[in-house]
């Protein structure tokens, strides 16, 4: 049987950490900065653990 190849949408967008938590980019980093403030930015700047019900099928997508 071949192998499972890996999403490459997730894998651009998810990484595994050490202890197996799926972390993703905040939402609402894309566009209109300008508009936004330092402090919101910076907020939806950083990595957020992804809720355990879609973590399961992520993983699969990156097959981990």
């Amino acid at each position: 049987m071949p192998k499972q190849k890996t999403h490459s949408g997730a894998k651009k967008r998810f990484k595994v950490t050490g202890s197996g938590k799926i972390m993703k980019q905040g939402a609402g980093m894309r566009h209109n900065l300008e508009k936004k403030s330092s402090e919101l930015t910076r907020r939806l700047n950083r990595e957020k653990v992804l809720a355990p019900q879609d973590a399961k099928n992520i993983k699969r997508l990156l097959g981990k």
